[in-house]
């Protein structure tokens, strides 16, 4: 058996994005990994719901096995073995991010022999720390198709902070995964606004109030939009909004939360302002897609390079795990980032 690759969890950002990584990473190149120190900078340190089920969840896919996973654990081992093709089912009894699982698994699975169906029972769509679910299904997703990745998604129920009890489904297909290029986002197209509330909100208009923050920043600028307001039956509280930005070549987004202390319409001040941020930087890639993409980037095949706003300590992280798995090099050279692999 190989040896043990060794990951301190509390290097750089030191959160759960490394062990999300490194055992994503684990179960693809079939390297074992130990990880410890893991989120050893945050207030709660150690294995938080969503980073338990997770690493569980993957250890099914692919018949590994694990040993220190439970709630609060500060290192675990994981060994994996073969890829399978069968349905994962992920209970998930808090509110935490069914988007951040998604990130462990969505990269292994693409690398089985049949098509891949993740139910999850419970857990939030839209919760803080995670990308909201428009984000990840209208961004991430996008960007993973221009790298042949095709998967299907069906919301049932929404979920919020603090109750959770979403309900959904996504299919992962095999994909052999094409290398990405996007240095030039080409001419801009279309801006979506999709604005949602639980429908507990509906009366104070929550989501509609989000949207007018969005009009407050926006509206001046006369660009084509499109705007959807939506309310969900939903356990508990909340709201959130996503905006959406197609270039001919490439899809930037930004997206924020309600909370109880802050007005609906700043929530969607918020979002627009981060946007017009994002898109004076003329990059490919918003801050945050740049390295949810990076496990990916480095699984395909041949040279990628791409041109990011900002290079983040979630990106530098990423790279630092992604580069203890894969014969590869990264190269940043100002905004862009360039990946190089050798082989898997």
């Amino acid at each position: 058996m190989s040896s043990l690759i060794e990951i301190d969890g509390s290097k750089f950002e030191g959160g759960g994005a490394i062990l999300r990584v490194a055992c994503a990473l684990s179960a693809v190149t079939k390297k074992p990994c130990r990880v410890f120190n893991i989120r050893k900078s945050r207030p709660n340190p150690g294995l938080a719901t969503q980073h338990l089920l997770g690493i569980q969840a993957l250890s099914q896919l692919c018949d590994g096995k694990l040993k220190g996973d439970f709630l609060g654990s500060e290192e675990i081992e994981f060994y994996p073995g073969e890829i399978k093709s069968k349905e994962l089912q992920v209970k998930i009894e808090t509110a935490g991010s069914i988007t951040l699982v998604l990130q462990t698994l969505i990269p292994p699975a693409l690398f089985a022999p049949e098509p891949i169906k993740i139910t999850f029972e419970g857990g939030a769509t839209d919760t803080f720390f995670s990308p909201t679910f428009d984000y990840f299904r209208y961004v991430f997703l996008k960007i993973l198709e221009k790298m042949k990745v095709k998967t299907e998604v069906n919301i049932l129920k929404r979920g919020y902070y603090p109750e959770g009890g979403a309900k959904l489904e996504i299919v992962v297909f095999p994909s052999k995964l094409n290398n990405l290029n996007l240095t030039e986002r080409g001419r801009f197209k279309e801006i979506t606004v999709i604005s949602g509330a639980s429908e507990f909100l509906k009366d104070k208009k929550v989501a509609e109030r989000q949207l007018a923050g969005v009009r407050e920043v926006l509206g001046k600028l006369n660009l084509p939009t499109e705007e959807k307001v939506e309310y969900y039956p939903t356990k508990c509280p909340g709201s959130q909004i996503c905006l959406i930005v197609k270039f001919e070549n490439t899809i930037i987004g930004t997206d924020n939360l309600g909370k109880l202390s802050k007005r609906a319409e700043d929530v969607g001040k918020e979002a627009a302002l981060e946007l017009l941020k994002e898109q004076k930087s003329e990059a490919c890639l918003d801050k945050h897609l740049a390295d949810q993409i990076l496990p990916s980037l480095a699984l395909a095949e041949g040279k990628s390079q791409i041109t990011v706003s900002e290079t983040t300590n979630h990106c530098k992280t990423n790279i630092w795990v992604i580069e203890k798995f894969l014969d590869g090099k990264f190269e940043i050279k100002g905004n862009l980032i360039v990946w190089k692999r050798d082989s898997i």
